[in-house]
């Protein structure tokens, strides 16, 4: 009850703070049902004069502190609970906090790496960028008497308290909305906030984040076009991260782009393809690549910065990415229903075809459109529609997938208007598909389904053995029934003796309640 109340009184003043900022103005009150509209005319009677739906959203997370700015980005990513619309205005948040103070930033390195900043750096500056979570400053080091430049990222002190408090309110709200809205459970809205939750917590050990940048620093060393900072692992902590400073061209600075001579058509390119490599040759993609985190370096490669957000793919969803990219390129619709449902995505009573045709009715506009007219956030709100359409629940990592996609395809068009994203992954695709479909691939596959035949015929003996154990046990359960241990009788009687006793108890008080009642009736008259 009092864990209850607490939730409903820090969410009344966050209702409070978006009501100020102007944010229920964007809900339709037709949408809402009877008890609610009188709650949103209320709310618009304490609106700020001048307040509308775009930047206040983003100041009134601001406002509400890390927790909700976290809430804002990841929301972000999931059209399908807040909508197209509503996701592309959260896109625009900016992960920007006042930084704390220096001396704060020298005492957790400090404490972290267990040596004074002046031993463990030649120079620390001031911070030059800060987020919900951390905040970044340009160091020196000295490796081998050669001095190299490094970025350092430190987590603000006592953030993980807060967050923590913020999320169990987010999971009371995703619980009640489960509780009574069908559209609630199916958009899976308490896994949601689990995943939010799951985000945030790899986010705040900075230590995982360089163990992202190190893995994606593996999948790509070969790759001619994309490059991730070196990590110091001798300077990174829990609370400290230590990489590369990159000194490239920042992608959203179109001047010095331009200043550069950069084709820009071919950066585009290698923005879309570079994506789509992670996610299906690695199944392991950076799921915040808008333009501040992706840089050119001299040798014009891409450079991505800050893994706080990643992305997995299974083999199953990599399989169904590509045969769906394909599927549309060719305009095989119905392989693309179909592949829905071999993955389990779709429920099998629906159909196939209608399924197919639903699928149609998304991919032909596209097709009788150029390429600078196909609106990749178009199709992601067709697919939305249909998912809802044909009962597919949520599946948080292809909304992520999808959502990355959108903000990809954004950057790589913000340098080439007319690029023809369709014909740009052709080659990404059909690549994945020969060496993983293919002969090539179907060889793989027996090779390995052999490896586990020989893993399962090795321990045969020992599966034969415990099935022999089983099945005595059961012999003598049919025969001498079921026998407990005298320790479980015991704790089986106390426990009943516990409730006799309560169940006695309460019926005194009934009893002495009732009494009392007659008395009372028997005073009056």
């Amino acid at each position: 009850m009092i864990s209850a109340l607490t939730h409903a009184a820090r969410l009344a003043r966050a209702g409070y703070v978006f009501a100020r900022e102007g944010v229920f103005g964007v809900v339709d009150p037709s949408l809402v049902p009877p008890p609610g509209r009188l709650a949103l005319r209320l709310a618009r009677l304490i609106e700020r004069p001048g307040a509308g739906a775009g930047p206040r959203l983003s100041l009134a997370l601001t406002k509400l502190g890390p927790a909700y700015l976290k809430l804002g980005q990841f929301l972000a990513t999931r059209p399908d609970v807040v909508g197209v619309a509503m996701a592309r205005n959260l896109e625009s948040l900016q992960d920007r906090l006042p930084p704390f103070s220096q001396s704060e930033a020298d005492a957790v390195i400090a404490a972290s790496l267990e040596r004074p900043v002046d031993q463990a750096f030649v120079s620390l500056s001031a911070p030059v960028a800060a987020a919900s979570i951390a905040q970044v400053h340009r160091g020196e080091i000295e490796v081998d008497g050669v001095r190299k430049q490094v970025a350092v990222k430190v987590l603000r002190p006592n953030v993980g308290a807060r967050f923590r408090r913020d999320l169990s309110d987010f999971f009371f709200v995703a619980e009640k909305a489960e509780l009574y809205s069908a559209e609630a459970r199916r958009l899976r809205l308490v896994e949601v906030i689990n995943t939010m939750s799951r985000t945030v917590a790899m986010e705040m050990d900075l230590r995982l984040e360089a163990a992202a940048a190190s893995e994606m620093a593996e999948n790509t060393k070969d790759d001619p076009d994309f490059r991730v900072p070196t990590v110091d692992w001798d300077r990174t902590t829990h609370n400290v991260l230590t990489m590369e400073w990159i000194d490239g061209i920042p992608l959203n600075d179109h001047a010095r782009i331009a200043e550069a001579k950069v084709d820009t058509q071919e950066l585009g390119r290698k923005v879309i393809q570079s994506f789509l490599r992670h996610a299906l040759r690695d199944g392991f993609f950076h799921a915040d690549m808008h333009p501040g985190n992706l840089f050119l370096d001299p040798e014009g490669r891409l450079v991505a910065v800050d893994f706080g957000i990643m992305g997995r793919l299974a083999p199953k969803e990599r399989r169904f990415l590509a045969e769906i990219l394909l599927g549309f390129i060719t305009r095989n619709y119905r392989r693309v229903a179909e592949v829905h449902f071999e993955a389990g995505y779709v429920p099998p009573h629906h159909s196939v075809e209608n399924f197919a045709q639903a699928i149609r009715a998304i991919g032909e506009p596209i097709h009788n459109r150029t390429a600078e007219e196909i609106s990749m956030a178009k199709l992601l709100t067709l697919l939305l529609e249909v998912t809802g359409l044909f009962d597919m629940r949520t599946r948080p990592e292809l909304i992520l997938l999808q959502k990355t996609m959108v903000v990809v395809e954004g950057v790589a068009r913000s340098f080439d208007p007319k690029l023809d994203i369709w014909k740009v992954a052709d080659p990404v695709v059909r690549e994945w598909i020969e060496r993983n479909l293919g002969p090539i691939g179907k060889i793989e596959s027996a090779l390995a389904g052999g490896g586990e035949i020989v893993q399962v015929l090795s321990g045969l003996p020992s599966i034969v053995s415990r099935s022999v154990t089983v099945l005595n046990q059961l012999e003598a359960m049919t025969r001498d029934g079921l026998v407990l241990a005298p320790e479980t009788i015991a704790a089986i009687g106390r426990s009943e003796r516990r409730k006799s006793r309560g169940r006695t108890i309460a019926l005194w008080i009934i009893a002495a309640t009732f009494i009392g009642v007659l008395f009372s009736l028997q005073y009056l008259r």
